[in-house]
């Protein structure tokens, strides 16, 4: 049963970060309430290492218009964020994680789809960061705060600083959790083992990416998101009532 339920996993996480490298989102947003209903022991932290990688790689293709300055007031800011983000994975039950979890996935579907854009500015910046860094420690969605701040930078700018920041930030996170004591073997096999899934869908994103519609994408991303958010708020509900 555990390794046709790993399988499942793989199989979301490679069209999750088929979508994530095509329209920059998806990875976290997709596979996250799908682990939250398998496997929850595995969250935030074989999420976050996978995760980390992801940015890793994006950076390491874009790094050449990163803002220091934005991704500094970042990190600063992320820390009360991940003391924060860490003590709700210590303190709160699978079910009151993966209700948080289900919460910021369609809060995160909202921000995609709002027009607003505060500015770039350091502290925008500070504050935002703070907020993503106690959902993305909690429940490894930290993403739309950092996003709706983005926004005003030119493409080029953003994909690169946004990459940055995520790479030190989830880094950041998974020291907060490891010292919490959340990461454990388990966790390092699980991404381990989920990593190939990972890679096989970055590569197809190379392809998808000139073939496909991004606003079909785009969609798909958010509907199945969305979905799966319900989905484990249904079971969270259900789990009570039983």
């Amino acid at each position: 049963m555990e390794i046709i339920q790993y399988l499942i996993i793989g199989i979301v996480v490679l069209g999750s970060a088929c979508l994530q490298g095509s329209i920059g989102f998806g990875l976290g947003m997709i596979t996250a309430p799908v682990l939250a209903l398998l496997r929850p022991d595995l969250l935030p932290s074989a999420l976050l290492l996978l995760a980390t990688l992801t940015s890793f790689t994006a950076f390491a293709r874009e790094r050449q218009d990163v803002d220091w300055k934005l991704v500094g007031w970042g990190a600063l800011g992320r820390l009360p964020g991940i003391a924060i983000g860490t003590a709700a994975v210590v303190l709160l039950p699978d079910s009151g994680l993966s209700l948080m979890l289900a919460i910021t996935v369609l809060a995160g579907a909202a921000f995609s789809l709002v027009g607003w854009s505060p500015a770039a500015s350091h502290r925008n910046m500070f504050f935002a960061s703070s907020v993503s860094g106690i959902f993305g420690t909690a429940t490894s969605i930290g993403g739309p705060p950092i996003s709706l701040i983005m926004r005003s930078l030119d493409p080029s700018s953003m994909r690169s600083t946004m990459s940055a920041y995520f790479t030190l930030g989830s880094i950041l996170s998974l020291a907060g959790l490891t010292i919490g004591g959340e990461v454990g073997t388990r966790h390092l096999i699980a991404a381990a083992f989920l990593l190939p899934f990972m890679l096989i869908g970055l590569w197809l994103s190379n392809f998808v990416i000139r073939r496909a519609d991004r606003r079909l994408l785009y969609r798909l991303a958010v509907g199945s998101s969305i979905v799966g958010a319900i989905l484990v708020i249904a079971e969270v509900v259900r789990s009570h009532l039983a």
